[in-house]
């Protein structure tokens, strides 16, 4: 009879544990009182949490084991959860995608996915710093690199099996790019260094009428994008770009697109001109990707962009984006 009532225990212990397992629990703080509800989307999966007036928020999740979004509409960050998990999420400031320290059951694999992000939000993730380097310099930092990512499995000896494998692909996939193109992209950094001529180009169509050469715009900063109509990352940079430029309208500085479509598209590039109020100085390239100046600087990929000074030289070949704030910055430590 003992024997029974044991194992009957046993039963509804192992019953428990193995429903314990079958949800995540989260919970947390937010550092703003202004969010009345959280979502968490996953595959397949969308929840919404209800957040209290103190900014507290608790809940449980019946989860596809993986990576999730945690996010206050386009104020997101990636949390991993696994039925089993008992998260609790501090946040490091106000925003959610100014990071995450977790503790709890789960903690270890989320704390390393931050970790993560926040080293390739780091200079560390641009190829940039390390094409620019030449080979003793570059070889360094890819130790470095290498030593910092290290440093954070180290961290983590008991990483999600799903998230290894993951993580493993992703470094692979990043320090191939950087070793596969190193040379070609040093060269061309060399090539084209801060300071040194920029190719140019002639008589390109102006929207407006006319032709316009780069020798035109001599006596101001030059901001070039070289984008096409048919290109989405080209296209989401727009407004940040006719943002950039009604803010430095009056500064002696001058923004040129350059469209790289081909001919046939010349009407569609003349209608999105029009029909999406794009500012600047309009350009249609001579012959699309294979225009000499295109091909000078090697691009391959758009957007790019580049900046150059007063006098037609190089102050950066491959510049920021208009959508990031570092531009900006650039600008303002020019003098603009």
């Amino acid at each position: 009879m003992k024997k029974i009532i044991w194992l009957f225990l046993v039963l509804i212990i192992v019953s428990c544990k193995s429903e314990s397992n079958d949800f995540v629990t989260i919970k947390g703080k937010l550092k703003t009182e202004v969010v009345e509800k959280l979502q968490i989307l996953g595959n397949g999966f969308s929840k919404e949490i209800t957040v209290n007036k103190d900014g507290s928020f608790s809940d449980t999740l019946k989860v596809t084991d993986g990576i999730h979004l945690i996010s206050n509409g386009n104020d997101r960050a990636t949390v991993f959860l696994r039925n089993g998990y008992n998260l609790t999420i501090e946040f490091k400031g106000e925003k959610i995608n100014e990071g995450i320290k977790f503790e709890g059951n789960g903690a270890e694999t989320n704390n390393f996915l931050e970790n993560k992000r926040l080293f390739f939000m780091s200079d560390y993730a641009n190829p940039k710093t390390y094409f620019e380097l030449d080979k003793p310099a570059y070889d360094e930092r890819i130790l470095n690199a290498k030593a910092i990512i290290n440093k954070h499995k180290e961290e983590a000896p008991n990483l999600d099996s799903l998230i290894v494998e993951m993580d493993a692909n992703n470094d692979s996939m990043f320090f191939k790019y950087l070793e596969t193109n190193y040379e070609k992209m040093h060269d061309n950094l060399v090539r084209f260094a801060k300071g040194k001529q920029s190719p140019v180009f002639n008589n390109y169509e102006n929207y407006n009428g006319g032709k316009t050469s780069l020798s035109d715009l001599k006596g101001k900063y030059v901001y070039l994008d070289i984008w096409a109509t048919w290109c989405k990352p080209c296209k989401d940079e727009i407004p940040a770009l006719k943002i950039l430029e009604q803010d430095f309208h009056d500064k002696n500085i001058a923004f040129v697109s350059i469209s790289v479509d081909k001919q046939e598209a010349y009407e569609t590039w003349r209608t999105m001109v029009k029909d999406m109020d794009l500012k600047g100085i309009q350009l249609f390239a001579d012959n699309n990707f294979e225009s000499e100046f295109i091909t000078e600087y090697g691009i391959n990929a758009i957007p790019r962009f580049i900046l150059l000074d007063t006098n037609g030289n190089i102050v950066d070949a491959d510049a920021d984006r208009p959508s990031n704030p570092k531009l900006r910055e650039l600008f303002e430590e020019l003098g603009l």
